[in-house]
C-alpha cells in the first residue's frame, strides 16, 4: 500500500535544485517524486520500507532542507517552505534577503560611480573602492556563494555557479591587482580607453562588476522571493473563512465554545447574520442560506428540516438548530482547501531560460578560462598575462545584463500594470500567457454584476406598474432576504403585522393594504392566482433564467416583478477583445442551464458549461488541459479558487473574494472584464521583452568571450561593454512604460 506525503523543501534557487532533488528521490525504491520550485514543495508516493524520515535524509543528502507537513487545520506557511512566518505573519527570510539588498545597494552605487567617472577618481579611490566593495562580495553574495558550495559538492552547476565565480574572480583579481601589482598606486586611475590591446592586467581593478552583478541579482531574487511569498495565502484565506465559534445545544442549553472542538453529532444554533458553524442538516428552524462566498451564485438558498447546510454559509434570515455531519479536514471547506493546494502544487513549473542555458553555460565558461590560461602559459607569455586572459573570460562572462533582464522587466511591466489595475504575481505568470488559447469565465460577479436587481415590472390589467413597484418595495424593506433587498432598494415605509412565509414570501400591511409578495403558488394557494398575462410574465423570466416574484393585495393578483444577476456593461466587449487575442471563450458556472445561456447570448459566447459544483470546475479546467488547450481563468468567488490555481493563467476579479485573488496569478483591480484582456496583452508584451534582454545579455556575452579568451579585452573596455549591455537591456524595459 503506498503513502503520499507532500514536504516542504528550503532552500532551492533555480529550477535545477529541483531537479536535482527529484532525482534523489526518485532513486529511492518505491518512491515517486515531484518537486516543485515555484511552491518549494516535494509531492512524494513512497511504499515498502520507504519512511518519511528516509525521505528527509535524501533530500537533505542533496543539500536542501525538508519538512513534513503539518496539520490540516493548521494555517499554512507563507512561502509554503521554509518555516513558519513570524508572529506578525511576515517571512524573516524575506525581510533578511531585503537588508542584504539594500545594504549591498548602498555600498555598490559609489563603487559604480567611482569607476565609470574619471572625476571622482580621487586619490587612493581604489582603496575606498575595496573597503565598499568587499562586504556586497563577500557577505552580499553569501547565498550565491553557499548555492555554488552545496552545487559543488554534487557536481552540478547553475546560474549561482556562475554568480559566484564571475563575482570571486572580479574581487579576487581586483585584490590581487591592488596589493601586487600596479593598481593601488596612488594616483592610478582608469581612464577612458577603448582600444583592444594586451596587458597583463596587474595595474586594473573590477570591483565595480563584483559588487554591481551582486546587487542586481539580489534584487532579483527579492523580488522572485516576494512573489512566491503569496504561494500558500489561498489556503490560509479559505480557512479564515469558517466560523471560528459557536453555540451547541446539550439538554437545551446553549453553550458558546470554539467552532474547531465541534464533533460529528454535535447540535449547535446558527441565529440570523451568523456563519454556519461546520457541514450538517437542519434539525429545526425555516431560513434562506447565503452560499455565495461558496458558490459563487447570488440567489440564497431556502433551507428547512431535513436540508443539509455547508460551513461557512452565511444564516440570512430565521434561526436554524443543525446536527453535524462532517469536521475538520472532512468539510467541504477543508476540501475546497485541498483542491486549491493540490492545484497549486500540480503547476507546470517554469523554469527560467537563464537556469537552462546555464547548466551548459557555466562549465563551457569554466573550461574555456581554464583552456584560455593553459594556452597563454604554453605560448611563454607573461604567467600574470596569462591569468589575466583567463580571468578575464570568468568576468566578462559574469551575467551583469543577464541579472537585469527579468527583474527590470518585471519592475517596469508590473509597476505599468498596476497603474492600469492589473498585479502580476511573478514572472511565472508572464510565461503562461504566451501559450493560453482558451479563457473560461466565472459568470457570477465576472461576466455579470454578482448581485440581484429589478430588471422587469409586469403589471395585471388596470394596476399601475408604479404602485406594484412601490407597495412590494416597502414590505420587501422589512426583510433581510437577498432577493428582497433587490426589490426594497430605494423604498422605504411603515409595514403592519409583517410575517415571513418561510420558503414562500411575505405579507403584511402597507398603507392600508394587505399586500402579499412571493412565489406564485404562494398566491394560488392564498386564492389569488396569477391571470394568463402574468403566467406568461413568469415563464419569460424563467425562460431566461430569471427570478420572478409575484404580488397581490385587494384579493387579487397585481403583478410580476423580475429579478436577475445583470450582465455587466463591458462584458460582450471583453469577449470581443478576448477573441481578437485568439482566446476561445468558455462560460463556466454553478447558475441553472437556462441562466448560463441567457447570459452568454448576450455577451457572445458559444461555449457554455453550467450547474457545476467547485470541484466540477477544476475537473473542467483539467479536461481542457487534457485536450492540450493551455488554459486561462477568471472568476473572483471562493469556489473558484482551486480552478484559477488549477488553470495555467489565474486571472482574480480584485472586487472579488481573498480567496480568489490569493490563487490567481493575475489580479484585475477593477471589476471590468476588459481589463482582462489588457492583462492578457501586458504580460505578453513584458514576457517578450524579457525573452529580447536575455538574448541580448547572451549574446553579449557569448560575443565577447573570443576577445577575453585573447587577452584583447582591456578593463576600460570590458567596463563599458558591460555597462552598454546594461544600459539597453534597462532600456529596452523601458519601452514597456508606454504600453496602452
Amino acid at each position: 500500500m503506498s503513502t503520499d506525503v507532500e514536504l516542504a523543501i528550503s532552500g532551492m534557487t533555480c529550477a535545477s535544485c529541483a531537479n536535482r532533488i527529484e532525482r534523489k528521490l526518485n532513486k529511492l525504491d518505491g518512491v515517486e517524486a515531484s518537486v516543485n520550485y515555484a511552491t518549494e514543495k516535494a509531492r512524494v508516493r513512497f511504499a515498502g520500507t520507504v519512511t518519511p524520515e528516509d525521505l528527509l535524509r535524501t533530500v537533505e543528502s542533496a543539500g536542501y532542507a525538508a519538512t513534513l507537513p503539518r496539520e490540516r487545520s493548521e494555517p499554512a506557511d507563507g512561502d509554503g517552505a521554509d518555516g513558519a512566518d513570524g508572529a506578525d505573519g511576515r517571512d524573516p527570510e524575506l525581510d533578511a534577503l531585503r537588508d542584504r539588498l539594500v545594504v549591498s545597494a548602498a555600498l555598490t552605487v559609489p563603487v559604480i560611480a567611482m569607476a565609470m567617472v574619471p572625476a571622482l577618481q580621487v586619490e587612493h579611490w581604489q582603496w575606498l573602492s575595496l573597503t565598499l566593495a568587499a562586504p556586497v562580495a563577500v557577505w552580499g553574495a553569501w547565498p550565491f556563494h553557499r548555492a555554488a558550495l552545496t552545487n559543488l559538492r554534487h557536481g552540478a552547476t547553475t546560474m549561482d555557479t556562475l554568480v559566484s565565480v564571475g563575482v570571486l574572480a572580479a574581487f579576487g583579481w581586483s585584490l590581487v591587482a591592488l596589493l601586487w601589482g600596479s593598481a593601488g598606486d596612488p594616483g592610478m586611475t582608469h581612464a577612458f580607453e577603448l582600444s583592444v590591446d594586451r596587458t597583463d592586467g596587474l595595474s586594473n581593478i573590477y570591483l565595480e562588476t563584483a559588487a554591481g552583478v551582486t546587487t542586481f541579482l539580489l534584487a532579483g531574487r527579492w523580488f522572485e522571493k516576494r512573489s512566491k511569498r503569496r504561494a500558500g495565502d489561498a489556503l490560509r484565506a479559505l480557512l479564515d473563512l469558517g466560523a471560528k465559534d459557536v453555540v451547541v445545544l446539550r439538554e437545551g442549553v446553549e453553550t458558546p465554545m470554539p467552532a474547531d472542538r465541534l464533533a460529528v453529532g454535535d447540535v449547535f444554533v446558527v441565529r440570523p447574520g451568523e456563519k454556519v458553524a461546520t457541514d450538517g442538516v437542519v434539525e429545526s428552524g425555516t431560513s434562506a442560506v447565503d452560499a455565495s462566498m461558496l458558490t459563487g451564485e447570488p440567489v440564497p438558498v431556502e433551507v428547512g428540516p431535513g436540508d443539509t447546510v455547508t460551513g461557512a454559509t452565511v444564516n440570512a434570515g430565521g434561526r436554524l438548530v443543525v446536527r453535524a455531519t462532517r469536521v475538520g479536514a472532512d468539510t467541504r471547506l477543508a476540501q475546497m482547501a485541498r483542491l486549491v493546494e493540490d492545484a497549486q502544487s500540480g503547476k507546470a513549473r517554469a523554469q527560467r531560460l537563464a537556469d537552462r542555458v546555464s547548466g551548459v553555460f557555466v562549465p563551457v565558461v569554466v573550461a574555456l578560462a581554464v583552456g584560455t590560461l593553459g594556452f597563454w602559459l604554453g605560448t611563454g607569455v607573461a604567467t600574470s598575462a596569462a591569468f589575466a586572459a583567463a580571468v578575464s573570460v570568468l568576468i566578462i562572462a559574469c551575467p551583469c545584463a543577464l541579472g537585469l533582464a527579468t527583474p527590470t522587466a518585471l519592475l517596469v511591466g508590473t509597476g505599468r500594470g498596476a497603474q492600469l489595475g492589473i498585479l502580476v504575481r511573478g514572472p511565472e505568470a508572464l510565461e503562461q500567457t504566451r501559450r493560453v488559447d482558451t479563457v473560461v469565465l466565472d459568470k457570477t460577479g465576472t461576466v455579470t454584476t454578482g448581485r440581484m436587481t429589478l430588471v422587469d415590472v409586469v403589471a395585471a390589467d388596470g394596476t399601475d406598474a408604479a404602485e406594484v413597484r412601490r407597495l412590494a418595495g416597502v414590505l420587501e424593506s422589512a426583510s433581510e432576504h437577498p432577493v428582497a433587498r433587490a426589490l426594497a432598494d430605494g423604498h422605504t415605509g411603515a409595514v403592519e403585522d409583517f410575517a415571513n412565509l418561510p420558503g414562500r414570501g411575505v405579507r403584511g400591511t402597507v398603507e392600508g393594504h394587505d399586500v402579499v409578495v412571493g412565489r406564485p403558488a404562494l398566491l394560488a394557494d392564498l386564492g389569488t392566482p396569477l391571470d394568463d398575462r402574468l403566467v406568461q410574465a413568469v415563464d419569460r423570466a424563467e425562460a431566461a433564467g430569471r427570478t420572478a416574484v409575484a404580488v397581490a393585495w385587494g384579493g387579487a393578483a397585481r403583478g410580476v416583478l423580475v429579478v436577475a444577476d445583470g450582465v455587466k456593461d463591458t462584458s460582450a466587449e471583453a469577449v470581443r477583445r478576448f477573441r481578437e487575442l485568439g482566446l476561445a471563450p468558455v462560460l463556466l458556472t454553478g447558475d441553472n442551464e437556462r441562466a448560463a445561456r441567457a447570459v452568454a447570448r448576450e455577451v457572445g459566447i458559444d461555449d457554455v458549461v453550467a450547474e457545476v459544483l467547485p470541484e466540477d470546475k477544476v475537473a473542467h479546467v483539467r479536461r481542457l488541459q487534457a485536450e492540450g488547450r493551455v488554459v486561462a481563468m477568471v472568476g473572483d468567488g471562493v469556489n473558484d479558487a482551486a480552478a484559477l490555481a488549477q488553470a495555467d493563467l489565474g486571472i482574480a476579479m480584485g472586487a472579488g473574494t481573498d480567496v480568489a485573488i490569493e490563487a490567481s496569478d493575475l489580479t484585475l483591480v477593477r471589476g471590468d472584464l476588459r481589463v482582462a484582456a489588457d492583462a492578457v496583452r501586458l504580460s505578453r508584451r513584458t514576457l517578450g521583452t524579457i525573452r529580447s534582454n536575455l538574448v541580448w545579455a547572451f549574446g553579449y556575452n557569448v560575443a565577447a568571450l573570443p576577445l577575453a579568451a585573447a587577452g584583447l579585452l582591456n578593463p576600460m573596455l570590458a567596463g563599458a561593454a558591460m555597462a552598454l549591455s546594461s544600459v539597453f537591456v534597462v532600456a529596452n524595459s523601458l519601452r514597456l512604460r508606454t504600453f496602452r
